[in-house]
């Protein structure tokens, strides 16, 4: 190509240019193709198949080799490997090809609480007992420590005959009976310490000894939370899939890790991720994933997100997955702020320093700019890296304006720093040093204070040692848990439930940082450390659905999915006006209740399968029979109306007797007025033991807009058994599209 030389063509020329390096430039995708070819999986015919398609657009055999990063094909068939845009369009025309996306990352959504559910400290003790060590739990995450005592092996037989797996022992990694396999997968060259299984984030363990950690007596975070740490479920076994790095979580590394854990023989997935917010399920890595995990009768639990307040935030949305909110249990850690007036304030922070408690003179940011770097008092109020004048910080806690700006008074040598909340924050957070977070209203409070001071009394402040006080609302839902509607499945009420995920106390890795500080760095060490997140949430629920399989090691995913939301405790909807169930599902997870649920709304890999070829027709999905969303036989009634338009909806939905072989449920309707719900027939009666029953629900009401939520719920009762599902209606605008194009029949 020559170059022109007229002005106009010389720009298209470039934009010509542009546009094929734009078309060139290579990354990361995934092919998805479906399900596995046969069930002898071969490892070298697969590749040659995954070779023989890149050839078509490489030019030789060594460039498709080169191309090539995973092959999927242990439990599902499908392929990684890098290509230009052009390429992966090419490879996406195949016959044989399903779906081709991004290698796109996910993000990690960062022990009293399990007494608080009800799981005494003595396993024994349970009914029925817990032992649960022939459990295995596959955990998606950083890695773990393997030396941690939450993860001792004492008094732990070899692992169970089912297990397939295997341990890589880079960098000294160790596995015994209760770490039994530990896999990495890192698709892109990342610096890490450790290129192991490994845990360098601390993330993953603390998730690990959620889900399945030993008893730890004296366990601590500087004193704080001190007592006996253990995961829900202690003598199950751990099969660690070091997935993330820096926080980040690739889609090829966890499609990867879903191949081997299928293989492996793990009975439940436990991912503490979410991404993928706006992805159909056919470029959903998380959905093809967990897809063929629960066609292989295994449960896959994830989190919510951390996109809360706001609502429609939500990850991790197919009715495959357990999806997890967090929740708050009954202790909280706060901190008193005294003023030099002796005020007194309490701060939404974990503070580990101070233990002396000493005042500190207290200056405002926007006091204290760094007119030499060009900084100018709004930005230095802000405390932005590099806008303090370390002169007038030094020694001094800062009030800031922005909810960050510990990083810039820690760089200009602040003694401590007091800032303002996130936007309807009720957690406390660890920080690298002396940290108040304070409401809007006590900062400008704090603010008059200082510049009310005077020569006489200058202002200062006691950032005081944090204490642990009762919460009497306990349990709520936090501020960052992502909420629903599920915007791509109106019909599939999300999340599922929810459990404790603020301030819990879990193994940490001893060289990982035990706060998460913008722009700076924390060299402490801690073997435990308290942190929040729907990736908290998550492993309680692992811990808990492994009680379940142990006692009911024969149930289908469904039904273990199905007596942990019908047994949930009902949250309280006064303190989630406006998001309700969006925010918990079916409510608060109760472990003890739910191996004897009395009756579960069981799903079939078929029934899945059909749900999920609604997406379209390939990979074999032409002969499947045509499935309603709403008819999928899930634990819960979700029903969207457009603005303007009656409420209408015809709901079908099968229980099976799990319970005492001659029982007979009544049904208990409570909802509001607005709403008129018709079940029939109102008993089911069984006879034995696995016998399953047919009820239909008819909602109706008069015609809405505008309405936030309107939620109430069908009960089935016998005796001591109660199963309880929650009935969701919402109005969404005309305009939006329904992805499973049910909103007409409900109208209808």
């Amino acid at each position: 190509m020559t170059k022109p030389e007229s002005p106009f063509f010389t720009l298209l020329f470039t934009i010509s240019l542009l546009m094929h390096a734009q078309s060139s430039y290579k990354q990361m995708y995934i092919v998805y193709m479906g399900e596995k070819n046969n069930n002898n999986w071969d490892e070298f015919s697969t590749q040659s198949l995954h070779h023989s398609m890149l050839l078509e657009v490489h030019e030789s055999i060594d460039a498709a080799k080169e191309s090539l990063i995973y092959s999927y094909g242990r439990s599902f068939n499908g392929f990684a490997a890098m290509l230009s845009e052009e390429e992966a369009a090419i490879i996406s025309d195949m016959e044989e090809v399903v779906s081709v996306f991004p290698n796109l990352g996910l993000e990690l959504q960062t022990t009293r609480s399990w007494d608080f559910m009800g799981f005494t400290d003595d396993a024994s003790k349970l009914t029925p007992p817990f032992d649960g060590r022939n459990i295995i739990i596959g955990m998606f995450d950083t890695g773990i420590w393997p030396e941690s005592e939450s993860f001792n092996d004492e008094g732990l037989g070899p692992p169970p005959k089912k297990w397939r797996g295997k341990c890589q022992t880079e960098h000294n990694f160790t596995c015994n009976n209760k770490i039994i396999g530990a896999r990495y997968y890192q698709s892109f060259g990342l610096e890490e310490q450790f290129k192991s299984a490994r845990d360098e984030s601390g993330h993953g363990s603390h998730a690990a000894s959620v889900a399945a950690g030993r008893e730890v007596v004296g366990a601590n975070y500087f004193g704080l939370a001190k007592g006996t740490a253990k995961g829900g479920a202690p003598n199950a076994r751990i099969a660690v899939y070091k997935v993330c790095w820096n926080m980040a979580c690739y889609a090829a590394d966890i499609l990867a890790a879903f191949d081997d854990a299928i293989a492996d023989g793990v009975d439940i997935i436990s991912a503490s991720f979410a991404g993928y917010l706006q992805s159909r399920f056919l470029f959903n890595p998380v959905a093809i994933r967990s897809f063929h995990a629960v066609k292989n009768g295994i449960l896959t639990i994830a989190a919510a997100g951390n996109q809360g307040p706001q609502r429609g935030g939500l990850a991790n949305h197919p009715p495959w997955i357990l999806t997890v909110a967090a929740s708050t249990i009954y202790r909280k850690f706060v901190t008193p702020l005294v003023l030099g007036n002796g005020d007194v304030t309490t701060a939404n922070s974990i503070n580990t320093y101070n233990v002396k408690n000493i005042s500190y003179p207290l200056i405002l940011g926007g006091d204290a700019t760094n007119f030499s770097a060009n900084y100018i008092p709004r930005e230095s109020s802000l405390c932005f890296p590099g806008s303090l004048n370390s002169e007038k910080v030094k020694g001094k806690i800062v009030l800031c304006e922005n909810s960050e700006g510990g990083a810039g008074v820690q760089m200009a040598t602040g003694a401590g720093v007091i800032a303002p909340n996130r936007p309807q924050q009720n957690y406390a957070e660890n920080y690298l040093f002396q940290t108040a977070s304070i409401s809007n209203k006590e900062i400008s409070k704090v603010s008059q204070y200082i510049k009310s001071s005077n020569l006489c009394s200058k202002p200062k402040a006691n950032i005081m040692f944090s204490e642990t006080m009762e919460d009497k609302d306990a349990p709520y839902v936090a501020s960052f848990s992502s909420r629903g509607p599920n915007i791509f499945n109106h019909d599939i009420l999300k999340p599922d439930l929810c459990a404790p995920g603020v301030n819990i106390l879990g193994a940490w890795s001893p060289i990982a940082s035990p706060s998460m500080f913008i722009g700076t760095e924390d060299f402490r060490s801690v073997e435990y450390n308290i942190i929040s997140g729907t990736s908290v949430s998550c492993p309680h629920v692992t811990g808990a659905a492994a009680y379940v399989k142990a006692t009911h090691p024969t149930w289908s995913p469904a039904a273990i999915k199905s007596a942990l939301m019908t047994t949930a405790n009902p949250m309280d909807p006064k303190m989630h006006e406006y998001e309700k169930e969006f925010a918990y599902g079916s409510g608060h997870v109760k472990p003890l209740y739910a191996v004897d649920p009395g009756l579960v709304f069981n799903a079939t890999k078929e029934d899945y399968s059909d749900f999920f070829c609604k997406e379209g027709p390939r990979n074999g999905c032409k002969s499947t029979k045509a499935l309603k969303p709403w008819d999928l036989n899930y634990p819960s009634l979700s029903l969207a109306v457009k603005d303007g338009n009656a409420i209408k909806g015809n709901f079908v939905r099968a229980v099976t007797n799990v319970g005492m072989p001659k029982s007979t449920y009544d049904v208990i309707i409570d909802v509001p007025r607005i709403l008129k719900v018709k079940v029939e027939p109102s008993t089911l009666a069984f006879s034995k033991v696995g016998e399953e029953k047919f009820f239909f629900v008819e909602v109706t009401g008069p015609k809405i807009s505008q309405v936030p939520i309107i939620s109430g719920s069908i009960t089935w009762v016998h005796l001591n058994h109660i199963v309880r599902i929650p009935i969701v209606v919402y109005t969404i605008l005309p305009c939006m599209e329904f992805r499973n194009s049910s909103l007409n029949q409900h109208l209808n």
